[in-house]
């Protein structure tokens, strides 16, 4: 919780010598407060907004019931020093508001004309089941692995009229690709060209990978002798 000392010292620091040794609460017991914070386990794993949203809810509706608000709104004070591990600040909050303590805790507390207020375990502690959330601005969050770069080599490929190519190719990379590539350098249109690879024809979506092909390795494309013709001159209109 951010802002742990601030504005809810204000007020309190010139009353902090009062009270201390008065009566209050039921048979005018009062302990010091207690260091130790409550340890609770939450019913299902809860995040830090969770939690915020949840002790956001319990300050604003709690005043509105019973009590007195500058009893409540010392409370929240000594409930944050609390956490902020300012035990001495906490204590000082309670005295100055002559907040009497029976049992040493928040959770029953009484102020000097004798009215109960009770704080949840939510209020002064995180539960034991608390989710951290992970903010993606968080210098502290490990960055992604990245992307290992391609490692290309060339590959051999032979056309069914003779010729013997070379492709830059990588292991990840599916034939259709590597049938568009060869398109582009041999202008031999891709539904015109089948690979195959140990007798086996190989699929557009095939992996090079999974071919278990080694670098020396040729491919063989059957290139289908329509994509080879030169196209027919368009015919001239008589006159």
């Amino acid at each position: 919780m951010g802002g742990c000392v601030g504005r809810y010292w204000e007020g309190w620091e010139d009353t902090q010598s009062r009270g201390s040794s008065r009566n209050g609460g039921r048979g005018g017991r009062n302990e010091p407060l207690k260091k130790d914070r409550p340890k609770w386990k939450s019913d299902y794993p809860m995040t830090e907004g969770q939690l915020r949203s949840k002790r956001d809810e319990f300050w604003d509706t709690a005043p509105a019931f019973e009590g007195r608000k500058e009893i409540w709104d010392a409370l929240k004070a000594a409930a944050v020093a609390l956490e902020c591990n300012d035990h001495e600040l906490a204590q000082a909050i309670v005295d100055g508001a002559s907040i009497t303590l029976p049992h040493g805790t928040l959770t029953e507390c009484y102020d000097e004309l004798g009215n109960r207020y009770q704080l949840p375990v939510y209020c002064l502690a995180p539960p034991v089941n608390l989710i951290s959330e992970r903010s993606d601005e968080d210098p502290s969050d490990s960055p992604e692995p990245p992307v290992a770069p391609k490692k290309e080599f060339q590959l051999k490929v032979r056309l069914s009229t003779g010729k013997d190519l070379r492709l830059s190719a990588s292991m990840a990379d599916t034939i259709g690709q590597l049938k568009k590539q060869l398109q582009a350098q041999e202008d031999i249109d891709a539904t015109h060209q089948r690979w195959f690879f140990s007798g086996k024809l190989l699929t557009d979506k095939t992996r090079l990978q999974d071919t278990k092909i080694q670098k020396d390795f040729v491919i063989q494309v059957i290139v289908n002798p329509q994509a080879l013709r030169a196209p027919k001159p368009s015919p001239t209109s008589s006159e």
